[in-house]
């Protein structure tokens, strides 16, 4: 988890028409580039217990950050003196159009050759993108009623963002477990946590009815139950957070995904109404979004750290990449080339690289071609 930023001056006693701040925070918010801003009380009472039984069953798996901090997740005010209410925002980041971004990749899947990187990585990290623009957006509510208490985050602290974004109106929870919305799922969240009492947002009714075609698109059958996701079997997880070996049972439905899992959003039919992004900072990089296995795989560890410089990609390390760029290997068409890469590499000082790069290598010699 990355350092706190540092709390702002204590809010003055005379109060400002909240109810007005609230629209021109609205104003404000969308000149930034939010794609949506709403107003969330900081009760997450119910939401707190989901996430104790959910952590209780180990569904986490080894992101044992969740477990340790419940407390705060359950209690924004211990992030925020007198906490009252957080500003919740939105902001796209989907570099094509909904059906043409989940077109795109279901093609580079069928076509076994190409990575697979989720959409939210091809761009620049979104962490600075987002808590630079919340700061000014902070910044614009300090000039307009001087000093208050705050603090901003997007995914850098333990704070329930889509439980606060679900409470704010700025979309429903779907049952892969996302925020969705009318406009589909391919947005960020980022949040203000503030001591402004601000009057809360009204909830967005949900609209996945009885669709499941999240639930049945999952690769790895990670969405065990509506609105429940086992970590543990996600690809997600197992391309980002998990740190050791992939399970084996596991590696054959990860496919060339090399870096996170989008088919449950692909397969939501809201997204057909999601727009490209218009913030520059989320273009692909590097040609992440049309890359080959084989050249990926190629990298060195100098070439790692330059092409995934300001990218979310980079915290996963160079080693686990070449584990992840490895297992897509093995579940891509055979091919001398292709046997003869992972056999570079199967005297690679890593057992972790070693164990994969077997494991991709009988896959390969077991296709035959």
């Amino acid at each position: 988890m990355s350092a706190l930023p540092p709390i702002a001056s204590p809010s003055r006693d005379a109060g400002p028409d909240l109810a007005s701040l609230v629209e021109s925070v609205r104003r404000w918010g969308r000149e930034l580039g939010f794609s949506a801003v709403g107003v969330a009380d900081l009760d997450l009472s119910e939401a707190g217990e989901r996430l104790a039984a959910w952590v209780g069953e180990g569904m986490h798996g080894e992101m044992d950050y969740m477990e340790r901090h419940l407390p705060l997740r359950r209690d924004p005010a211990q992030l925020v003196a007198n906490a009252r209410s957080a500003i919740m925002v939105r902001m796209d980041y989907a570099p094509l159009d909904g059906p043409e971004l989940a077109a795109r990749q279901q093609a580079a899947l069928a076509d076994g050759t190409r990575a697979v990187v989720a959409a939210y990585a091809l761009g620049r990290d979104y962490h600075k993108v987002l808590r630079q623009r919340l700061q000014r957006l902070a910044d614009r509510i300090a000039e307009h009623i001087g000093p208050f208490g705050y603090r901003v985050f997007t995914d850098s602290a333990p704070v329930m963002e889509v439980e606060l974004a679900r409470k704010a109106g700025l979309g429903w929870r779907g049952k892969h477990t996302l925020l969705l919305s009318r406009d589909g799922s391919w947005f960020f969240l980022g949040e203000i946590l503030t001591d402004l009492p601000l009057p809360a947002d009204r909830l967005e009714t949900p609209h996945c009815g009885r669709c499941r075609r999240c639930i049945d698109a999952c690769p790895t059958g990670a969405i065990v139950a509506p609105y429940v996701l086992d970590a543990r079997r996600c690809i997600s997880y197992l391309t980002i957070e998990l740190k050791g070996s992939i399970p084996e049972a596991l590696r054959p439905a990860i496919g060339t995904r090399v870096y996170g899992c989008d088919d449950c959003q692909t397969a939501c039919p809201w997204n057909k109404y999601a727009r490209a992004s218009a913030v520059p900072d989320f273009a692909p990089r590097h040609g992440l979004d049309t890359a080959a296995l084989l050249e990926l795989f190629a990298w060195t560890e100098q070439d790692f750290e330059a092409r995934t410089q300001g990218s979310a990609i980079r915290r996963i390390g160079y080693e686990r990449w070449l584990r992840n760029v490895a297992v897509a290997l093995g579940n891509a068409p055979a091919s001398e080339a292709t046997r003869a890469a992972l056999q570079a590499r199967a005297d690679h000082p890593s057992q972790l690289v070693r164990e994969h790069v077997r494991w991709a290598l009988a896959r390969q010699e077991a296709s035959g071609a």
